[in-house]
């Protein structure tokens, strides 16, 4: 029986061709993995997540869905994610419906959004030491491997934030919401997993998964202007997988994953 246990994590998946990406990429791999992450929050039409988009992702074999401030984009979700037990939302929105972070056999996924540059939120330090509080009470939290996906915009909040959780002993801090996969993924003082941002799944070409022209107008004019998703003839996956011991939840190895293909016709 193997020591390790292997987390794959998917950055924001954006719209169809994110999902088409996401379900080819996950038949050729999903059983090297012993838990899947995906952030869903631009899986929907590109903002928000529908019950068939969250219902399609479980089917996959994606044991939890992490989101960010788009998540309430799609009003269905309200019908939805109380009963849901993947999905869920930044722990720091005061008095929202659903989660915070879930609790699986051996593993804790909580879900947080960052200030800086960022729609007014609770502060994310004091929501996360809340958290640890609350389920040092109920679990083995310690020993347990503890993943944090941070939705934030600024790097040095994300790189702060990080070296703070691993100082109150979580395993693994994955930042998401920029859609641009960095290049820093190391392991915080031996322990504690981490990357400034996954990246996004979705159309190659594309402006973060957005098509070209209208980025570029409302860019060129300031004028808001409707986002609409991008299609090409190349999707990307950017993920990580992270190597886990399963004795003591400590974070052993962490790749980013930065895969491209051709749209099958």
């Amino acid at each position: 029986m193997s020591k390790d246990f292997k987390i794959l994590f998917l950055g924001d998946i954006v719209g169809r061709p994110g999902r088409n990406a996401v379900k080819e990429f996950l038949d050729e791999v999903v059983s090297k993995y012993d838990f899947i992450i995906a952030n869903a929050e631009n899986a929907s039409h590109g903002f928000g997540l529908t019950k068939k988009n969250h219902d399609e992702f479980v089917e996959w074999g994606i044991n939890c869905l992490t989101s960010g401030n788009h998540i309430w984009d799609k009003k269905d979700v309200f019908s939805y994610i109380d009963e849901s037990n993947v999905l869920i939302r930044p722990y720091n929105y005061p008095n929202a419906q659903g989660v915070g972070y879930r609790v699986f056999d051996n593993i804790i996924v909580i879900n947080l959004l960052g200030r800086t540059f960022m729609p007014p939120i609770g502060c994310p330090f004091t929501a996360l030491e809340q958290i640890i509080s609350k389920l040092s009470n109920e679990c083995d939290f310690n020993n347990m491997i503890s993943f944090v996906d941070f939705h934030a915009e600024a790097t040095a909040e994300k790189i702060c934030f990080a070296n703070y959780a691993q100082s109150l002993g979580v395993k693994a801090v994955i930042g998401t919401h920029t859609h641009v996969q960095s290049a820093d993924e190391k392991i915080i003082k031996g322990t504690c997993a981490y990357l400034t941002d996954a990246g996004f799944c979705g159309s190659y070409d594309s402006v973060i998964g957005m098509e070209y022209e209208n980025s570029l107008k409302r860019l060129i004019t300031s004028i808001p202007s409707r986002f609409d998703v991008a299609v090409s003839d190349h999707t990307q996956i950017n993920a990580c997988e992270i190597i886990f011991s399963k004795k003591s939840g400590i974070a052993k190895k962490i790749k980013r994953i930065n895969f491209i293909s051709e749209v099958k016709k």
